[in-house]
């Protein structure tokens, strides 16, 4: 039995207060809005009790149906589109070449950012009066048309493509650091049987990330679910609701439309598809511990 140093028990037990009461104040918050979306209120919380009624009437909202319909076509893309890129990345840089710091430094700035600053910069760059669209008409080709951000049809795309210029860079720092440790032998004895290197990568290589796939993965999806910042910096949730998404909704209808039981049900609705997000990660960790153990 591994026994504590002196400075790690006091560490611990500095520490300890702090973590009950952080854990204690997070629990009892997510408790009271569990609470709060079985009751009716309003403007400030009561305790007139709906039952499911605030869930009814949460799903039979399109408003609300339409945010969850943005946020499964935004995270189908952004994650499948941020994987893409960013993998693309690491390769490039895995490939020994020069200046590689400068261009990890490139491809990570975005990153960086914030996602209002991100929403901020592709919305003056999607603004069909503003950005590339007028550039390029400026040039010339006076047909030249490029008004996603204002298409009810194309303007979740845009948000996805803002999405992936900030996230790909850190899909590619754990890619990369995936790359960097496949041994050596296997692309040795790929070069020794003449197998083409996307097929190595392909077939050996993806399989090989498959901890550092997965990690990215849920790393990524947890963003979509709480993605907020944005939406509100792009678009808005606009045209109309076109660009509407749960996190959205919620925050709506706690601060503007007065309505803290139906936000709340929507904020439970949410907290459970974190939990459905996070446990296959969770039970990845426990397993693989346990089979290091």
């Amino acid at each position: 039995m591994l026994r504590l140093s002196s400075s790690q028990l006091t560490a611990r037990l500095v520490i300890t207060p702090f973590v009950i009461v952080a854990v204690t104040i997070f629990v009892i918050c997510v408790l009271w809005s569990v609470q709060l979306s079985f009751t009716g209120s309003k403007l400030l919380p009561s305790h007139d009790y709906v039952g499911l009624r605030q869930y009814e009437r949460l799903f039979a909202t399109t408003r609300w149906l339409v945010s969850l319909q943005n946020m499964v076509t935004f995270g189908i893309f952004f994650v499948g589109g941020s994987l893409v890129f960013g993998f693309l990345l690491a390769v490039f840089i895995d490939q020994k070449v020069r200046a590689e710091s400068v261009f990890r430094t490139i491809f990570l700035c975005p990153h960086a950012l914030s996602f209002v600053v991100t929403g901020l910069a592709w919305q003056w760059l999607l603004n069909p009066s503003l950005g590339i669209q007028k550039s390029v008409r400026e040039l010339g080709w006076e047909g030249f048309t490029f008004d996603w951000l204002v298409d009810q049809q194309m303007a979740i795309y845009t948000i996805v493509i803002a999405a992936i210029w900030q996230a790909s860079g850190l899909v590619m720092a754990l890619m990369l650091a995936g790359l960097r440790s496949v041994e050596p032998e296997i692309w040795k004895a790929a070069r020794v049987d003449g197998i083409r290197p996307w097929r190595v990568y392909l077939h050996v290589i993806v399989p090989i990330l498959g901890p550092v796939i997965f990690t990215s993965v849920v790393l990524l999806s947890l963003s979509v679910i709480k993605g907020y910042d944005i939406v509100v910096a792009m678009t808005n949730g606009g045209p109309g609701i076109a660009t509407e998404v749960p996190a959205k909704f919620v925050l709506d209808h706690i601060l503007r439309r007065a309505n803290i039981g139906l936000a709340m049900a929507g904020a439970t609705v949410m907290l459970i598809t974190v939990i459905a997000a996070l446990a296959p990660w969770l039970y990845a960790q426990n397993m693989r511990k346990r089979r290091a153990s």
